[in-house]
């Protein structure tokens, strides 16, 4: 576990100038507020920085490490303070969920993504610690959603900077605080900038009879063009593994994939830009089994959603219920969720490929 110590935050203390509040080895913490109002955390260390939302779904807004911005293009530039996901949304992490997922259906009453993307966070932290990796700083924080005879349930979150990483730790713990079940349902949204001719590995067979495709609204001028285009990548998925400018993504494309774990639990997907760095996202389907591939480039928004790991596919609590896609934790219980994101080094995409290969090629012999 390693030793830590914990400055837990109050909304008093940020203001307008950003100012540096924790020190640790070479690693920084500072705060601020957006102009909007919102308050941020920096992390820093010396190979880069992120903004986490303390109070604001403890979202992950902005990240960037060995000069490369990695965070999604959006209409936003800074976090705007609202409930509502489509209002505010430009963020690298968002967490979603709990009660529903996904795009409301007929008959849902949840949110677009749920209740947790915006949540107003009751309590928030600082963490300064070290561990087997060294030293660290991570920013958390804890959110009750009760409401009288129906639910009653606390999320924690927490994002880890290690001193001399490019990649940080992400985790989230789920407790029923209720004496009775409770349904939830999770996705991890993360949100890298794509960069042309790019290419995704990743630990998931992909073929026509492996891939699940979703085509996204589409306006009538475009229906013959768009409709040309999801019939030759339901043929061959893998088309989708280089981000070619000429593909029609206006305004959007899910696939649907089934990872496969190397032999420590953990599935990967790696995005290798042309210059030889690695977008990475790293999960665990034995706690996340579903994983959804979500790509949209336009002129106001250019994001790769390469692996968005989840408990079910995005189509809402009603579709998702008669799918089976529908979790239960039991009263008084506690569900965790792990992920690493970031960004590799041009050496180490080059092993994680490898890696990757092997594992694929590993689980095709059997």
């Amino acid at each position: 576990m390693g030793i830590y110590t914990t400055i837990h935050l109050e909304p008093t203390t940020f203001g307008r100038d950003e100012a540096l509040f924790v020190e640790h080895a070479s690693l920084q913490a500072s705060i601020f507020r957006y102009r909007s109002g919102v308050c941020g955390v920096r992390l820093k260390n010396a190979s880069g920085q992120l903004v986490v939302l303390p109070y604001q779904g403890q979202q992950i807004w902005s990240m960037e490490f060995a000069g490369q911005s990695l965070t999604m293009k959006s209409m936003f530039e800074e976090p705007v303070p609202t409930q509502d996901y489509l209002s505010t949304y430009g963020a690298f992490l968002i967490h979603c969920g709990m009660l529903g997922m996904g795009n409301p259906g007929p008959g849902d009453t949840h949110p677009l993504h749920g209740e947790l993307p915006n949540a107003h966070y009751q309590q928030a932290f600082i963490r300064a610690g070290s561990d087997e990796k060294g030293a660290y700083l991570e920013v958390g924080g804890s959110y009750r959603h009760a409401m009288a005879f129906t639910y009653d349930y606390k999320a924690e979150p927490w994002v880890r900077l290690y001193e001399h990483a490019t990649t940080v730790q992400i985790s989230l713990q789920i407790t029923n605080l209720k004496s009775t079940p409770m349904e939830y349902m999770y996705l991890a949204h993360v949100n890298f900038k794509p960069v042309d001719y790019g290419r995704l590995v990743y630990s998931a067979p992909c073929s026509s009879e492996q891939v699940e495709i979703f085509p996204g609204p589409i306006s009538d001028d475009k229906k013959l063009e768009y409709a040309a285009f999801i019939e030759k990548i339901s043929q061959n998925p893998a088309l989708m593994d280089v981000l070619d400018p000429e593909h029609t993504l206006d305004p959007e494309l899910l696939l649907f994939f089934k990872y496969i774990g190397d032999r420590d639990g953990w599935a990967h997907s790696i995005h290798i830009q042309p210059d030889g760095y690695a977008g990475y996202v790293k999960h665990r389907p034995e706690q996340l089994d579903k994983v959804v591939r979500w790509i949209v480039r336009t002129e106001e928004e250019d994001a790769l959603g390469m692996a968005l790991p989840a408990t079910a596919t995005p189509g809402g609590y009603t579709n998702e219920k008669k799918k089976g896609n529908i979790r239960l934790l039991p009263a008084k219980k506690s569900v965790s969720f792990e992920l690493e994101a970031g960004l590799l080094l041009p050496e180490q995409a080059v092993a994680m490929e490898k890696h990757i290969t092997e594992l694929l090629a590993e689980h095709l012999a059997k």
